[in-house]
């Protein structure tokens, strides 16, 4: 189980993860904004994950826990469970 964010995106640049190909806010965001990446954001007291695509965010799962988030998007980006 990944706790946070700040240990997923850890996580995830140690995996090799493109830091282009995702955001976290308050963590690790882009200026300019690529044309497409996976997001994780907090949305009120739910966590959200999803797609940005050319201007559009898309949410495909929320959350009620950071942890249960930050878990869940490990898998969807990597492809694999975490260890």
């Amino acid at each position: 189980m990944i706790p946070d964010r700040h240990v997923l995106v850890t996580a995830l640049l140690e995996a090799g993860q493109p830091p282009e190909s995702f955001q976290v806010p308050g963590v690790h965001e882009h200026v300019p904004i690529p044309t497409d990446f996976w997001f994780l954001r907090p949305a009120g007291d739910r966590w959200e994950i999803g797609s940005y695509e050319r201007g559009v965010y898309e949410v495909r799962e929320a959350f009620r826990s950071e942890s249960s988030a930050c878990t869940r998007f490990y898998e969807v980006i990597t492809g694999f469970p975490d260890e």
